[in-house]
């Protein structure tokens, strides 16, 4: 029997899809739905394979192997597995260089020390 795993979307995360999905939603609603049901069919597999989808590739380069990312459509669904866990942490658009949005996040974090 597979071992299933809890998907736990982090705050930031949930807010990220709620302004993807509001936004596509002001242009066409119909297609909104689409993604967003196509985002949660992926992380569903998620349950079952946590290790399914690939390693951030911007990550990896700098040595983190934990976090993975799923692809629908335009965006990247950025994820990581702890014991019997998926943490969904960010969602964003994936034509956008999340190499410059990891480092805004790290900057402001510093500011919170």
């Amino acid at each position: 029997m597979n071992k299933k795993f809890l998907i736990k979307w982090a705050s930031p995360a949930r807010d990220d899809i709620n302004e993807i999905i509001d936004f596509i939603a002001e242009k066409n609603k119909i297609y909104s739905i689409k993604v967003l049901n196509k985002i949660k069919e992926n992380v569903e597999k998620l349950r079952t394979f946590p290790s399914l989808y690939r390693i951030v590739p911007e990550l990896e380069k700098y040595g983190y192997f934990i976090y993975r990312e799923i692809i629908v459509d335009y965006w990247r669904i950025i994820y990581k597995v702890e014991n019997n866990y998926v943490f969904i942490m960010l969602v964003i658009d994936g034509r956008r260089n999340l190499e410059d949005i990891l480092l805004k996040i790290i900057l402001l974090r510093e500011d919170e020390i």
